[in-house]
């Protein structure tokens, strides 16, 4: 076991218009090549497109969307006795919201459509309402955790 102390967990910065660490969580996230000024582009031209469509405040349906994304429990492979076993754990909020993040960006990537902004909206809006594609990947996650509940033990 290591002597060294633990990392101390970085706080984020906020985002210049919107003053908010989550949204600087998902452009670093949207990033691509080091083109951060491309990823402030992507990412405000979709909520400037969510709030024409909805009406609402783009930011309070980004968080919605995260907050029905973010999964409790996911599975962990666990190598015991020779058999590998999928062993569900409860994972922290911290993770939980990274997940979740990566997967609305790999649906709304995954999406056919003109441009990424426009990907990323309709994916965020659909993830609000409680549905599509990063919604059902955290409902296959957790039906994961619940089939495999007997290994919980393998912890």
């Amino acid at each position: 076991m290591s002597r060294r102390s633990n990392a101390e967990k970085k706080i984020g910065k906020p985002d210049p218009i919107y003053r908010n660490r989550l949204v600087n969580m998902l452009v670093n996230r949207i990033l691509r090549h080091g083109k951060k000024s491309l990823a402030y582009q992507i990412l405000y031209k979709s909520m400037r497109s969510i709030k024409q469509r909805t009406k609402k405040n783009p930011l309070s349906v980004l968080r919605q969307a995260i907050r029905r994304v973010t999964p409790n429990v996911t599975v962990k492979a666990r190598r015991v006795g020779g058999s590998t076993y999928q062993v569900p754990i409860e994972i922290e909020s911290a993770q939980g919201k990274a997940l979740a993040i990566r997967w609305l960006l790999g649906a709304s990537r995954k999406r056919p459509g003109r441009n990424m902004a426009f990907k990323l909206s309709y994916e965020l809006m659909d993830a609000a309402r409680d549905n599509g594609n990063a919604i059902r990947r955290k409902e296959e996650t957790h039906r994961m955790a619940e089939a495999n509940r007997a290994f919980a033990h393998f912890r």
